[in-house]
């Protein structure tokens, strides 16, 4: 249940704090190991999310998209999709309309680095996760209820 609430969590928020995790999981004792693991998640939901924008810019400049301002993201894209069933997989809630606008974002700034040859470069990510990361949303309060789940149903 947890695992599911973190994933529904990162249409909003791709870096919590440990204060945001803590507020939004008050069933939660944590500890130092408890912490690590939803820290952990989050970073395996980032890598996932990544992965997935890289092939998508990759594609778009494939198919010979010539700027980062001619990539749009509908909300029935497949890239939304693919997010979609990968953090949302029973719908338990509607995609929010600020996460089309980050993914778009995100594979705007992938397709710009790419063009310009900075993915041959060490540490060619970094730049675009800070970008992403000043884009995090307020998660809704009522996330702040331990059966939230249930209360979607």
């Amino acid at each position: 249940m947890h695992l599911r609430k973190a994933k529904l969590m990162f249409f909003y928020v791709r870096y919590p704090s440990s204060a945001i995790l803590k507020m939004y999981f008050p069933d939660i004792k944590f500890n130092k190991n408890n912490t690590a693991q939803l820290v952990k998640w989050f970073s395996n939901f980032r890598e996932f999310y990544y992965i997935q924008m890289e092939k998508y810019a990759r594609q778009a400049i494939s198919e010979g998209v010539k700027s980062a301002d001619e990539i749009q993201v509908a909300n029935d894209s497949e890239l939304i999709r693919v997010l979609n069933l990968h953090y949302n997989r029973n719908n338990h809630i509607e995609v929010p309309d600020h996460f089309r606008f980050v993914v778009e974002q995100t594979l705007r700034e992938f397709f710009k680095s790419i063009i310009l040859n900075k993915d041959q470069e060490q540490s060619w990510k970094k730049a675009i996760y800070k970008v992403i990361a000043r884009l995090d949303d307020n998660v809704p309060e009522y996330f702040k209820s331990p059966n939230f789940l249930e209360q979607l149903e």
